[in-house]
């Protein structure tokens, strides 16, 4: 992924405006058009009653990611639908929420997102998902 300052900056600045991604603690580790990279450290609160990230959190990481990607193409997104589908039961010390735009456009953007784990070089996702966002005006 090729980094973009610009764009860092823009997501970095939007990132803690909503009160649910401080409480999450999200990181921004990588931006490049179309592209964002997240990390979340795993905390007991995250569990579900098993010990898993709670397959809530899985969406809304899902969601995030996917609006993020897409804010690296307009100013402002609304997600109008999104799915997620949860692979396997999500255990790690930190994880990794990669979005990406698979289609922009001027009045849907479409995105994509996975979740694994930091460390797993072979990428073996917990939960994959897509959204479909609505640029607003600013």
């Amino acid at each position: 992924m090729q980094e973009d300052q610009e764009l860092r900056d823009k997501i970095q600045e939007i990132l803690p405006m909503a009160a649910f991604n401080r409480w999450l603690q999200l990181q921004l580790v990588a931006v490049a058009p179309g592209e964002v990279t997240l990390h979340l450290p795993w905390r007991n609160e995250f569990g579900q009653y098993s010990g898993f990230l709670h397959a809530g959190i899985l969406g809304a990481l899902i969601d995030t990611a996917c609006g993020f990607a897409a804010i690296t193409q307009t100013d402002r997104v609304l997600a109008s639908q999104y799915t997620v589908r949860c692979l396997r039961p999500a255990v790690a010390d930190t994880f990794v929420i990669r979005g990406w735009v698979v289609k922009p456009g001027r009045q849907q953007i479409f995105a994509a997102a996975e979740i694994y784990a930091l460390g797993d070089e072979q990428r073996k996702p917990f939960a994959a998902g897509d959204a479909m966002l609505v640029p607003v005006a600013s």
